[in-house]
């Protein structure tokens, strides 16, 4: 990925969960934007362009961007919106200020649970001749995949559980008395309860600048990107090997090209990937080349992965302690920029000067991306 100017990271606003009921959905959007502004010390007034990204089903109406458009800034100033995934409002994003033409970027995406049913909503944007009638949601097509990676390692079982445990420690230490509730409804083997975790009300937003932006206004606090890549997997899951992630090993060939990345297993100080469940995790293992699958139950046992080992993976707890469905790649993205500046909090690491973050969408992780930061700007 060629960039005209280097975009950087200098404000976020993760939101994981929101537990209380007290504001509408239009009002979390704006508490969120607002909070990313003043992370960065700015005002709405400061932004060139808007993207959001938030699932129709899921908000419960049609075209929720034009519903949205007030609460995060967007009268009278230049907005998108992406509605395939969240991670990709932020490669937009990204795009638009590396093209030279926008100089700042709010990226904002949302995930509320109102619908009545999200099984049924995530199974309306499944394909309506085949995969409807299995019926097919995100958690099915989750355990079609984690019943392909076990076929095809026979140790992987051990090794999810073992990454289950890793991210739920990591997030009872990061944020106060988190709930760590399984999702509910029926049992999709061979996912267990605690390799999962119940849909919540979250949000999250990011604001991009340019190097001449960022050099005006003496900000030091800033994540720079260095490379992302993203590609996407045959919808149809008959059409793919679902032991495998092709998509992702794209993308990351993709980041690293445009970061100078060669050995990816050592150029990283942290590590945030999607969870949606520990399958999910370590197939990434292997397509960010961290970890040959090979050793996905030596690695996962000896806490290589966990907080104190060479490459700890999911500080925040990841998906497994805090699921808002359809924002949880942004956050992941989000997680990762914060660590490079110095300001995720309780589950701050030391030292962090170069991250990865993956950010897998839809059914089996359909959509994937791959984003590297770090703390020095490209020479």
């Amino acid at each position: 990925m060629g960039m005209r100017v280097q975009p950087g990271v200098i404000g976020c606003a993760i939101r994981p969960v929101i537990a209380t009921g007290a504001r509408s959905l239009e009002e979390i959007m704006y508490d969120t934007a607002q909070a990313a502004l003043a992370d960065a010390g700015l005002t709405t007034d400061d932004i060139d362009g808007i993207v959001v990204a938030s699932n129709d089903q899921f908000d419960g109406r049609a075209i929720a961007v034009m519903m949205a458009s007030g609460s995060v800034g967007g009268v009278d100033r230049d907005i998108l919106s992406t509605p395939s995934a969240s991670e990709h409002a932020f490669i937009m994003g990204a795009l638009r200020v590396a093209s030279g033409q926008f100089r700042t970027q709010l990226v904002v995406s949302w995930s509320p649970t109102e619908v009545s049913s999200m099984p049924e909503a995530q199974r309306l944007g499944a394909d309506p001749y085949f995969h409807r009638a299995l019926p097919l949601d995100e958690m099915s097509a989750h355990a079609l995949q984690a019943s392909a990676v076990e076929r095809s390692q026979p140790d992987a079982r051990a090794a999810a559980a073992a990454v289950a445990e890793k991210n739920r420690t990591h997030g009872r230490l990061a944020w106060p008395d988190p709930v760590l509730q399984p999702a509910a409804g029926p049992l999709r083997w061979p996912i267990m309860p605690a390799m999962t975790s119940a849909p919540v009300t979250g949000s999250v937003a990011m604001v991009l600048a340019a190097p001449d932006f960022i050099a005006e206004r003496g900000l030091t606090d800033v994540a720079w990107l260095r490379g992302m890549g993203w590609a996407t997997e045959p919808s149809f899951l008959g059409d793919r090997d679902l032991a495998t992630a092709p998509a992702l090993v794209a993308a990351a060939r993709q980041a690293y090209a445009a970061a100078g990345i060669t050995d990816a297993a050592t150029a990283f100080d942290l590590v945030e990937v999607t969870d949606a469940t520990p399958y999910a995790e370590l197939l990434a293992y292997e397509a960010l080349s961290l970890c040959p699958r090979a050793e996905w139950a030596a690695r996962s046992e000896d806490g290589s992965f966990a907080r104190g080992g060479r490459l700890p993976v999911n500080l925040s707890g990841g998906v497994l302690t805090w699921n808002p469905v359809f924002c949880t790649g942004l956050i992941r993205i989000a997680e990762v920029a914060n660590q490079i500046r110095g300001r995720a909090g309780t589950h701050q690491a030391a030292g962090v000067r170069n991250g990865l973050a993956q950010a897998g969408s839809g059914f089996a992780m359909q959509y994937q991306s791959a984003v590297v930061f770090s703390q020095e700007a490209r020479s």
